[in-house]
């Protein structure tokens, strides 16, 4: 009997389906020569200090650093997971092989390894990787599995990034807590956490810091035409005033008049990271929101595999588009078929190729997220959103680019020695080409979306006809304004900075190169953000991530920079990918961390200078409360799903619509 191990009750019960283990067990499926049983996420986890010695049970800076001499898993001691454990290790223990159906990524390998691992499986193993849930992803996976060692390099990725964590956090913590805490107060440091807050911290010091200065701006009005002077800003008001005088009551004349026709190409597809940024820009979704709901598509069937970091699809998914386009042709949301228009200059004739769409050498175990082809059903109000971003990206990528013509207008306003110079840029479009799928926003935030059009109207702007050589009166301005200070981080920029190790970067090509050294995985980025906003380190304010008293002197006295550098911080991510891609030894990874922790101890520990942490309203403290004891918050309607409500379970909160596949879940904050 093959024994297939998927991550969760709603995929194993897809994948039994389609390979016929109809036979329904408590705790499995079985049927057709194969038993499919499931996890629910992850069932072991590393050994807590207190597992290695007793001594380090307790909080003692004397224990410090606590560094084990091996690495041990346990199971999680959780009612649920005790019981469908003790279904997987016998089904495991009688198997004549595993197929393990993990999600195809580093987490997912780490979870299903370590299931087997602690079940003592001796089988051989293969591995299921696909990157959509369709029954024909599956059929096709089943029929291509896949050698376990194959994917060895990437359990070791995942597992060196565990034991890095641990190290880095369990010790830097306890650290932290004990040397600058007070009464209770807990100062959680983590290896992507603290350089997160301090991208956010050190942007709000800068705000907090910043002076306003004034400076003048001279223009004037030619033909109801704004012009601007070429000359830019004057920081002293005489000399703005002296210019304006120049040009006051003189005829203004246009100098030159070039108009350039140019071409806009469609934007790239989605990977992870750019879907969370749009979605938190055009919807207001937090990224953790985004990426259950585009998890929840993923399973079922109607978006491929979503935690990627690639914006390419492999050249062998050319031949399926047809089919995806068919698909989306055919969708229709409340009787309006809303991709059919866009379809169809398109239709009929086979799909353009580009190597910004299609290009093989960019994609490793997994392609940009697009729809699969099937046509969704049931979707809720936010699901729908969600993919309908992803709908109107994958067919303006396949339609022509856009044509936009530049007019640049130059003038002059003669002051005897002193010509003035001015000038005003218009864009129009010719042929809108991709641009037909962009649609109105329909987040909530109205000042945003009221802003963006602004933005949109300016750059879409229409001159009028302007001759070489044409004069006439013109109305000239001198407006005072002042420097602003540069904005706060919202969840979409703050997600870009830690793709980019914090450095700005608004060129698409130069940020894709740069994301072999960002900081967190695609995947783990929305949860270090709510890890931030659980341990009271940062706030929203509408959409603004501000940082706490409490989050901004935790930075503050951190002098480590091995703790709270982005750039640090990305080197490791590079080498944990470079584990990934077998460039880097895992063990080195290793005994490199154990010599940063260890050097990150004695240094805090020399430190004789008594700070402590203010304790304020937001600070975070151990709790009180007996474990496993929940604030009451049910009835509340299911942030994913919508239709189940916020029901409380032993060791987290969960929808009441589990069973019927909705997977939110929030553990209990302890």
């Amino acid at each position: 009997m093959t024994v297939c191990i998927a991550e969760k009750p709603s995929v194993a019960r897809d994948i039994a389906r389609v390979i016929g283990a109809t036979g329904q067990r408590d705790g499995y499926m079985e049927g057709n020569g194969f038993q499919v049983t499931w996890t629910y996420g992850h069932l072991c986890t590393l050994k807590e200090p207190g597992d290695y010695t007793a001594a380090w049970r307790p909080w003692a800076l004397t224990q410090l650093p606590m560094i084990p001499p091996r690495f041990g898993i346990k199971l999680i001691n959780e009612d649920h997971i005790v019981k469908q454990f003790a279904v997987i290790e016998k089904l495991m223990q009688q198997a004549d092989g595993i197929v393990n159906c993990g999600d195809a990524g580093q987490e997912g390998e780490l979870i299903q390894r370590w299931v087997m691992q602690k079940a003592q499986a001796r089988c051989p193993v293969k591995r299921l990787w696909i990157s959509s849930m369709t029954d024909e992803a599956i059929r096709e996976g089943f029929a291509n599995l896949r050698d376990q060692d194959d994917y060895q390099p990437l359990y070791m990725a995942g597992m060196s990034r565990a034991i890095g964590d641990w190290l880095l956090g369990m010790n830097a913590t306890r650290l932290y807590t004990l040397k600058y805490g007070q009464r209770g107060q807990v100062l959680s440091i983590g290896r992507v956490q603290t350089p997160t807050l301090a991208l956010i911290v050190n942007r709000q010091m800068e705000i907090d810091n910043f002076k306003p200065e004034p400076y003048w701006v001279l223009a004037t009005i030619y033909r109801d035409t704004t012009f601007t002077a070429t000359k830019g800003k004057f920081t002293n008001k005489e000399e703005g005033e002296q210019a304006f005088s120049i040009i006051e009551g003189k005829p203004f004349v246009v100098t030159k008049v070039e108009k350039k026709e140019g071409k806009e190409q469609p934007p790239q597809l989605y990977d992870l990271t750019s879907l969370q940024v749009d979605c938190n820009r055009k919807l207001g979704f937090s990224a953790e929101l985004t990426l259950n709901l585009i998890q929840s598509l993923y399973e079922k069937k109607y978006t491929t595999y979503p935690r990627v970091d690639t914006q390419y699809l492999s050249d062998d998914i050319y031949a399926k588009c047809p089919q995806t386009m068919n698909g989306l042709y055919q969708t229709r949301f409340a009787g309006i078929a809303p991709y059919a228009p866009l379809i169809k200059p398109i239709g009929g004739k086979p799909l353009k190729k580009s190597k910004r769409v299609f290009d093989s050498s960019k994609v490793t175990d997994h392609h940009a997220i697009i729809p699969t082809g099937v046509v969704p059903q049931g979707l809720t109000d936010a699901e729908q959103k969600v993919f309908d971003l992803i709908a109107r990206r994958f067919i303006g990528v396949f339609l022509p680019d856009c044509k936009f013509s530049t007019t640049t207008v130059l003038g002059k306003v003669e002051g005897g020695d002193q010509d003035i110079e001015f000038k005003v840029t218009g864009k129009e479009i010719l042929d809108p080409g991709w641009r037909i799928v962009r649609e109105k926003t329909s987040g909530n935030n109205q000042e945003q979306q009221d802003s963006q059009e602004n933005a949109a109207a300016d750059e879409e702007r229409t001159l009028p006809t302007f001759e070489k050589g044409e004069s006439g009166p013109h109305k000239p301005t001198l407006t005072e304004k002042w420097t602003t200070p540069p904005p706060y981080y919202t969840e979409a920029t703050l997600l870009r900075a830690m793709e980019t190790a914090g450095k700005l970067v608004d060129d698409e090509t130069l940020r894709a190169a740069m994301k072999e050294n960002g900081i967190g995985r695609p995947s783990s980025r929305a949860q270090i953000i709510e890890t931030l906003f659980k341990r009271h380190y940062i706030r929203r304010e509408r959409k603004r991530l501000v940082a706490t008293p409490t989050g901004i002197e935790l930075i503050g006295l951190i002098r480590e920079e091995l703790l709270k550098s982005c750039e640090l911080t990305g080197i490791w991510e590079k080498k944990l990918r470079d584990i990934e891609h077998r460039k880097y030894d895992a063990q080195q990874f290793v005994d490199e961390l154990k010599q940063q922790v260890t050097q990150i101890v004695n240094e805090v520990m020399t430190d004789g200078s008594n700070r402590r942490v203010s304790i304020t309203d937001d600070a975070p403290v151990k709790s009180t409360r007996k474990k496993n004891t929940p604030k009451t918050i049910e009835g509340k309607p299911c942030p994913l799903c919508g239709k189940g409500h916020i029901i409380k379970g032993k060791t987290a909160y969960g929808c009441s619509e589990w069973k019927n596949g909705c997977t939110w879940r929030q553990p209990f904050e302890q």
